[in-house]
């Protein structure tokens, strides 16, 4: 990640939030809104904005051979840790919309089951007419995540006034080649001072006990959990966005 040069980036006070407006998250599993953006979507609840979060997988690819909790238990509570760390966040459980995509297999917009992805974010936008839409960044290197991305676009292209894009960062903190990064002129970077907040964000990602080291899913040995090293680049007192640069 230090190829972002984060360095570089301004930070914004914690007051800076308020500006973006109501705000929908879209969260390609469960974890990925407390992870990527927790600080932000508290400081927005702090600031009375609304929140709203999209769940597009079902999630239950993080521990594919557990026999205790077949794919529908795993469904279950993934959704319920999910409406949890919305909880901690001030987020209301009716502001959650999950479209139970394969985890995994997220489809592109192309694809049959990617244009009625599109159908139904682009109904949920109307419906809510969010100022600003948060997802992953384009290339963050997870096909899910860069699905998701450019599902939730197609479904932004289609609104008139469309509301602002902001993108988050997961998995690029330490999975990102080269080609995965920002290039030049491609878009602008601030962070977010999250501070204020830093403590509820954590209770949001501690509410995923499923990712998490001490997994209540134990009878998989090649499940997924965040390590400690994952995990410390959501302790920073300071998040990540970037937006594509004016033409």
């Amino acid at each position: 990640m230090s190829a972002f040069a984060v360095t570089d980036y301004p930070v914004l006070p914690p007051a800076a939030a308020a500006s973006l407006g109501s705000t929908v998250v879209v969260a390609p599993h469960p974890d990925d809104e407390s992870l990527g953006c927790g600080g932000l979507l508290a400081l927005l609840r702090q600031a009375g904005q609304p929140v709203w979060c999209v769940l597009m997988s079902d999630g239950t690819m993080s521990h594919p051979n557990s026999r205790r909790f077949p794919a529908e238990a795993r469904r279950q509570l993934r959704q319920q840790e999910l409406r949890t760390a919305l909880t901690a966040l001030h987020i209301p459980a009716e502001a959650l919309l999950c479209l139970d995509l394969p985890d995994g297999a997220v489809p592109l917009p192309t694809d049959t089951a990617g244009q009625a992805a599109v159908q139904a974010l682009t109904e949920f936008l109307t419906a809510t007419q969010p100022a600003t839409v948060l997802v992953p960044w384009r290339r963050d290197p997870h096909p899910d995540h860069r699905a998701t991305t450019a599902l939730v676009q197609a479904a932004v292209d289609t609104l008139r006034p469309a509301p602002r894009v902001l993108e988050y960062v997961v998995w690029a903190w330490e999975r990102a080649a080269p080609a995965d990064l920002p290039q030049p002129g491609e878009v602008e970077g601030w962070q977010l001072d999250i501070s204020p907040v830093l403590a509820q964000k954590q209770l949001a990602i501690a509410a995923h006990h499923s990712q998490l080291p001490g997994s209540p899913i134990d009878d998989d040995p090649t499940g997924f959990t965040l390590t400690p090293s994952m995990l410390a680049h959501f302790a920073r007192p300071q998040e990540v966005y970037l937006e594509t640069a004016p033409a």
